[in-house]
């Protein structure tokens, strides 16, 4: 492949969204009502911290030109920052619909459920309950929200693009109350709240889930809404990928609008990365990929969002039919079953087949239509010629390669040199940490102690104690534990299996004689809770107790309690302290970094290497090797790293068939692999000279290994079946199809990537396939950059609150 171009074998259809003045948006039983049109709504998730500000207008233009109407995102209550309004603006200057979800608790695989944790630590408050003293706080955050909302004028009634919002997702709460919180702000907008029987009117009560055909809304005046169609799945630190095929993808929104529904959000359009420490579960990778259409770095998650484009296509050009149109539904048994909308000469038909094994033949107004099992085929003019089947996918695979970072036009591998410091955890004499003013008789929960300000709590005692052989036995409630005793690492355990709270003991080991001796606990979180009933009332961290373990001559053990001595708390370490992630120039001077003796496999060790960025449009860096910490690129957290924690080594499979319900087990890959390898780095992060990464290894690994390597298309294929319409086939950025390797017309096997010729076969598809292709060399990037660029400048001259700054485009992909 070279630069500039691409192939065209098909155009898209693009829908239009213009914000001139006030809209009212209104409901009945059959979709909500834009000045009183019903309408159809297929949007995204797209959740603006796991994503960069110059990263918000392509990914919403990507959406849009996936035949996406509307955006979805939460409001992250501990994720303070008025960007939440730039990414409003941003949906609304690309012609879209909004949708806010207020919460405040959003789960969302966030680190406490978007609750921030000094909630926990209010006297009397139950959280996610009917108790006035979270109900206060929540009155507070949720009217903060919808004043500012107001205050820019992003309420549909306003003028602006937001027309639905949501006041609650899931927990025992007066739903009354919330709903009478909701109509006091007065938006004039629809409320929803997650499916609850009880939902109390205007309330719409909605639906998450892999598959929602089948949902009903409490009220028959309520439309049928799918706020959360599960794209794929999140993963966790030991877990393998889990994929969702684009066949199934498609053949659960295909049914849910055959069967009456109208509204549909993707969760997640584009998932993103977890940067900093948001990620929660705990133990959630810092990739939160989600197999969404948009993948991690925001390129085209080829073939799903071309297929779904097609699809959504078809779908909202029906849009009078399907929200006005008669219904006529025919019942062939065994799970089959044709559908028909019909409007002033506007109509559209589905013939669905939900068997999990067993193809049809249906014949639909005197004509034979094959129909694989698990799937819809659509007939958008009701007669002869199916357009669009969700079993058959016409749209490319596109597959992404790591190239590695080239240092100039020659294209010499760019070497890093690295330079690194011990971190200490020696700080301590006479019972006392340094820089710490917190001590307590008992082990206090970690929440309380840290209030979220990090994922670290050391924690010292002075033990008296013989010069007898003992152990160390601790009972923790969390994640990581590494102990030290008169500053001697002792051991170190962290919790598997999803298993989060477990019993660490050492071996056997002699105090000093006579004198006191130091026990010092480092305690590591790896994300909180974020979901289950009471989540925000799990014990974290070392709670006991804490024991000295000795054995006597009779050979039973002797065990010295240290749960109630006074323990000393400091929260996070030193290099976190002194900023030793953020230095760089001349502040470097001020602490001494060793240039010598690069150390590997050495536990609690930063690292700090420059490097230059790499050419291209996508950075990613990646950590082999490595063993687990966190990583700073210029001073801005990329998130943790784990590459040294590899997934089950069994559940995956080489295929994976699209038929039959779809759980988070099945279709999985990266067996036996690191759980995660590859760290996002935004553009936006890189300077134009020399940048810095700085790690901090807590397990021990191998700097050296690291690389930083950009993702790009590396080739792409596909299989266009007869009847399908056209194919589309591009490249991503300034790069263009440079040959074809493998074209053939028959009965090809094989999977993209490793094709083969069958029995039957044309020997002229390839010359006729490479004539009648249209290339198109070229095309008016400028242009579009200009249209990117516009969005830019409307935000800043309209938001005063908005950072001023350079924007670095990161991408620029032609999407057709």
């Amino acid at each position: 492949m070279s630069t500039m171009g691409v192939l065209l074998l098909a155009s898209a259809f693009l829908l239009l969204i213009q914000f001139c003045s006030a809209l009212r948006v209104s409901y009945d039983g059959n979709a909500l009502k834009i000045d009183d049109e019903r309408r159809i709504v297929i949007s995204g998730s797209i959740h603006y911290p796991r994503s960069t500000p110059e990263m918000w207008p392509l990914l919403i233009q990507k959406a849009k030109h996936g035949g996406l109407n509307a955006i979805e995102t939460y409001v992250f209550w501990n994720a303070h920052e008025p960007l939440r309004l730039r990414f409003i603006k941003a949906i609304q200057e690309t012609g879209l619909y909004a949708v806010l979800r207020i919460g405040p608790y959003v789960c969302a695989e966030w680190n406490y459920g978007g609750l921030p944790v000094w909630l926990h630590n209010i006297p009397g408050i139950k959280l996610r309950t009917n108790n006035p003293v979270f109900e206060r706080e929540m009155a507070n955050f949720t009217t903060l929200i919808v004043d500012m909302m107001k205050h820019e004028k992003l309420f549909a009634s306003q003028g602006g693009p937001i027309i639905v919002a949501q006041v609650w997702d899931e927990g025992k709460q007066d739903l009354q109350w919330c709903a009478g919180l909701a109509e006091s702000f007065k938006i004039e907008v629809p409320w929803i709240v997650r499916q609850e029987n009880d939902a109390p009117q205007p309330m719409i009560d909605t639906c998450n889930g892999w598959y929602c055909d089948q949902f009903q809304p409490a009220h028959n005046n309520s439309p049928r809404m799918w706020t959360e169609n599960w794209t794929g799945w999140y993963k966790g630190w030991g877990m393998q990928d889990p994929h969702r095929t684009a066949e199934d993808l498609a053949f659960s929104v295909a049914r849910f609008f055959q069967l009456g529904g109208t509204f549909q959000n993707y969760y997640m359009y584009h998932g993103g990365t977890n940067f900093g420490r948001v990620a929660g579960g705990p133990y959630i990778t810092t990739s939160y990929d989600y197999d969404a259409p948009l993948d991690e770095y925001g390129n085209l998650n080829q073939p799903k969002w071309g297929h779904l484009q097609k699809l959504h296509n078809i779908i909202l050009s029906r849009e009078r039919a399907l929200t006005y149109g008669a219904v006529d539904k025919i019942d062939y048994g065994n799970m089959r079953e044709a559908t028909s909308y019909r409007f002033n000469g506007s109509e559209i038909c589905f013939l669905g087949n939900a068997n999990e094994t067993n193809d049809a033949v249906i014949n639909f107004e005197g004509i034979m239509y094959k129909v694989p099992s698990w799937s819809v085929s659509i007939l958008p003019n009701c007669s002869h010629t199916e357009v669009y089947k969700t079993a058959q996918v016409n749209t490319q695979i596109s597959v992404m390669e790591g190239v590695l970072n080239e240092a100039d036009d020659n294209k010499e591998s760019y070497a890093l040199i690295w330079v690194w410091k011990p971190e200490h955890f020696t700080h301590i004499k006479n019972g006392s940490v340094k820089h710490s003013n917190l001590t307590a008789n008992v082990q206090l929960d970690q929440k309380l102690v840290t209030n979220d300000t990090s994922n670290l709590v050391h924690i010292s005692t002075d033990p008296i104690w013989g010069d007898k052989e003992i152990a160390l036995r601790v009972n923790i409630n969390g994640h990581i534990l590494h102990a030290f005793v008169n500053g001697k690492h002792m051991g170190t355990q962290a919790a598997t299996n999803g298993q989060f709270s477990f019993t660490f003991e050492t071996k056997s080991f002699k105090l000093k004689h006579g004198k006191n001796n130091d026990l010092s606990l480092l305690s590591v979180t790896v994300g909180l809770q974020n979901y289950g009933q009471f989540f925000d009332e799990v014990d974290v961290g070392i709670h006991g107790p804490v024991q000295l373990i000795a054995r006597a001559e009779n050979g039973t053990q002797v065990m010295k309690d240290l749960s109630k001595n006074e323990w000393t708390y400091k929260v996070g370490i030193d290099g976190i302290h002194k900023g030793m992630y953020k230095i760089t120039g001349h502040q470097a001077a001020k602490y001494k970094w060793n240039t010598r003796d690069i150390p590997n496999e050495r536990m609690f060790t930063w690292y700090k290497t420059t490097f230059k960025a790499p050419l291209g449009t996508d950075p990613v860096v990646d950590l082999m090797g490595l063993g687990k910490g966190h990583a700073w690129v210029n001073g801005k957290s990329i998130g943790r790293y784990w590459p040294s924690y590899s997934s089950d080594e069994l559940g995956c499979s080489p295929t994976c068939n699209y038929r039959g319900a779809y759980t988070d087990k099945k279709c999985l890959t990266n067996c036996g692999l690191p759980s995660q390898r590859w760290y996002h780095v935004p553009r936006s992060f890189l300077q134009a000279d020399d940048n810095v990464l700085v790690l901090f290894e807590e397990f021990g690994g191998e700097p050296n290994n690291v690389k930083f390597q950009t993702v790009t298309i590396g080739k792409v294929c596909a299989t266009a079946h007869q009847g399908g319409g056209t194919l589309e086939l591009s490249c991503q950025g300034r790069r263009i199809l440079s040959n074809l390797i493998f074209v053939n017309f028959g009965d090809p096997e094989g999977t993209c990537g490793s094709f083969s010729r069958g029995i039957c076969e044309s020997p002229l598809a390839f010359s006729v396939i490479e004539e009648s292709a249209v290339v198109r060399s070229e095309f008016d990037e400028a242009a579009e950059e200009r249209s990117y660029m516009d969005i830019l400048r409307k935000l800043k001259k309209r938001e005063s609150e908005i950072e001023r700054g350079n924007y670095i485009w990161w991408g620029r992909d032609r999407v057709l």
